[in-house]
């Protein structure tokens, strides 16, 4: 096979002409999509009776949310043969497809203006599935004027948003579903040749903390004991020694009614804590709106104000309540090394890494100052916001441009002219838009958090 010609040695010529392949490519794919809606149009159950089988054995298929039309059972596999895709992703592609015609229009419209990628239209489809006709129009509108820009995680906290806000019963029986889920295996079956085996489990939120947290200072007390092991085989080994420090659970000699009987209480000595950021609104405080934040589990998570009671129920819990910080205060030091205060505003300014589509937790990011502190950058609110290690190397040594626009927009500009507005609901290509106030967001409020 041939490798893709390009017809330009510059760099810019050669991104020029991806963009333009990328720009038919999103178009065809918009086509597809499109045909997918009209095959399930031509295709509905009662389409079967004319069907070259045996009578009856076609049934219906749902493969969209409450108020899309159904399809005939076999419609989906023939559609799927034609794209070159297997059955279940045919049907996939099909629901995806009726999910942003019938119930979110919104969404729907963009994609067939070519003003949204399918990819990105599809995330937000599948994410919407299992919602009500209700709750789906409600993302429908929050969701779309945003769709170019944002990731799997705001997707997943709107969905969440809209499942608690207009049917609370279902989010809580998911929500002890999801309880119901958790597990912890051991695999002695697929023991490998080498001796080892797996382990996977689900667990509570705060139990994976602490067993992470745990896990974590062995593999560290390993390290300072001399061992040269890698960072993953010191905690798998920390996971051992774990197991046979706490070969039983020593129970409280309190009665029976003042222990729960799922969370026994265990004696290991002072625990280590772990440190959890749940943000609550005034609304989620006073009962108004159930939803919260918790921001370092991999991420920003919806989380509920039950759930955040349950937490800091526990009888082991330590609950703290840090002083709430005023963002519009403007904080500087003299000093290029960034402050803990500093650090904490920086990071409730940024959520995530600043760089164009990165989407890891702050804290988890260096502090970066745009303007190098040896060029006369200060150290303060205006110049400092966080970036993952690499792309803090990249910016550093890559020639990538960075220029803050506000507290919370930085336009980013690469080494070869691309251009990419980054702020608080994403990320925004503008390569080519001009002049630069044009780079506002489109009308309408972000979608809410």
């Amino acid at each position: 096979m041939g490798s893709a010609r390009v017809t330009t040695d510059a760099p810019a010529g050669a991104l020029a002409e991806v963009r333009a392949h990328r720009t038919a490519a999103d178009a065809h794919e918009a086509a597809i999509l499109k045909a997918a809606a009209e095959w399930a149009d031509l295709h509905p159950p009662e389409s079967d009776d004319d069907a070259a089988c045996v009578d009856g054995t076609e049934g219906e298929l749902a493969v969209a949310g409450e108020g899309a039309p159904l399809v005939a059972e076999f419609a989906c596999a023939e559609f799927a043969a034609a794209v070159g895709i297997p059955s279940a992703w045919g049907g996939r592609l099909v629901g995806d497809a009726l999910e942003l015609r019938h119930r979110l229009p919104r969404v729907w419209a963009r994609v067939m203006t070519g003003d949204l990628q399918v990819w990105r239209a599809r995330r937000i489809a599948q994410a919407t599935l299992g919602l009500s006709s209700e709750a789906a129009a409600w993302v429908d509108r929050q969701v779309a004027p945003f769709a170019h820009k944002i990731g799997p995680s705001q997707t997943d906290r709107l969905v969440a948003t809209a499942l608690a806000r207009f049917d609370p019963e279902l989010a809580e029986q998911e929500r002890q579903a999801a309880a119901d889920r958790r597990c912890f295996d051991v695999d002695h079956h697929q023991a490998s040749f080498a001796g080892t085996s797996r382990v996977y489990g689900e667990l509570d939120l705060a139990d994976a903390l602490d067993l992470d947290a745990a896990v974590a200072a062995g593999a560290d007390a390993l390290a300072r004991l001399g061992s040269t092991e890698s960072l993953d085989v010191r905690r798998a080994q920390a996971v051992g020694e774990l197991a046979r420090r706490q070969l039983a659970f020593e129970f409280s000699a309190e009665a029976p009614e003042q222990v729960p009987p799922t969370r026994p209480r265990v004696r290991t000595g002072k625990p280590r804590q772990v440190v959890m950021y749940v943000h609550l609104s005034d609304a989620a405080v006073t009962g108004t709106d159930p939803v919260g934040r918790v921001e370092n589990a991999g991420g920003v998570r919806l989380v509920t104000a039950g759930q955040v009671r349950e937490w800091c129920g526990h009888p082991g819990a330590q609950v703290v309540v840090k002083p709430v910080i005023d963002l519009a205060e403007h904080v500087s030091v003299d000093a290029y090394e960034v402050p803990d205060r500093l650090d904490e505003r920086a990071g409730l300014t940024h959520a995530t890494c600043v760089f164009p589509w990165c989407t890891r937790p702050q804290r988890r990011c260096d502090k970066d100052h745009g303007v190098p502190y040896d060029a006369g950058g200060p150290t303060c609110d205006c110049n400092i916001a966080p970036l993952c290690r690499f792309h803090h190397r990249l910016k550093t040594h890559g020639l990538w441009v960075f220029t803050r626009l506000d507290e919370t927009t930085i336009l980013w500009r690469s080494p070869n002219g691309l251009t990419f507005l980054r702020d608080h609901t994403g990320t925004r290509d503008v390569t080519g838009d001009l002049p630069l106030d044009s780079l506002a967001q489109p009308a309408g409020d972000p979608p809410d958090e």
